[in-house]
């Protein structure tokens, strides 16, 4: 098995529509129909495809990951997951965020997947805190990478002022982080 410190993590500001990765990650709704924000973005990108082979997976629920084909994307897969919606933090928030980035390299492991691109779960119009959302990424991810194969996992932000709390945390972190 290969060690986690061999996995290239970056973090970037950039559209994650766009990357040449094996698997973009999705922060969708329970319905898996496309969204706003992200979602969105990913299901324009897609096309019409990824519409109807969501529809057949009759959504997904809070924490759980669904993958299908990536149709237009540069990606070959998206790995769709449901994140929590902040209510205070005392609704088991924290352990849904993880199991979102858990379950998806999970099943991304499963379809052989070498490199993904996660966007910042729950901290769009799901209004997780930031600063908490990114320290939930990167310790579940980097608590997983032993068990997994990845070359490449990308941290995919929307906006500076997530790309300086992934690179803090990074220095907190006993790993770097390319940014």
């Amino acid at each position: 098995m290969k060690n986690s410190l061999n996995t290239i993590i970056d973090v970037k500001l950039t559209d994650i529509t766009q990357l040449p990765v094996d698997a973009i990650v999705n922060a969708a709704n329970k319905s898996l129909l496309g969204g706003g924000g992200v979602d969105g973005a990913i299901h324009a990108a897609a096309g019409k495809q990824l519409l109807r082979e969501c529809r057949a997976l009759d959504g997904c629920e809070t924490g759980e990951a669904k993958i299908t084909s990536g149709y237009l994307l540069p990606a070959r897969y998206v790995i769709h997951t449901v994140g929590p919606v902040w209510r205070g933090g005392n609704h088991g928030e924290a352990e849904l965020l993880a199991s979102c980035y858990r379950n998806s390299l999970a099943l991304a492991a499963e379809y052989a997947v070498k490199s993904i691109a996660f966007p910042a779960i729950s901290c769009g119009v799901y209004g997780y805190p930031a600063g908490q959302a990114v320290r939930i990424a990167v310790d579940t991810v980097l608590a997983a990478l032993p068990q997994y194969q990845f070359e490449q996992v990308i941290f995919v932000c929307f906006n500076e002022t997530l790309l300086e709390l992934y690179r803090q945390r990074h220095c907190q972190s006993a790993r770097p982080i390319n940014a």
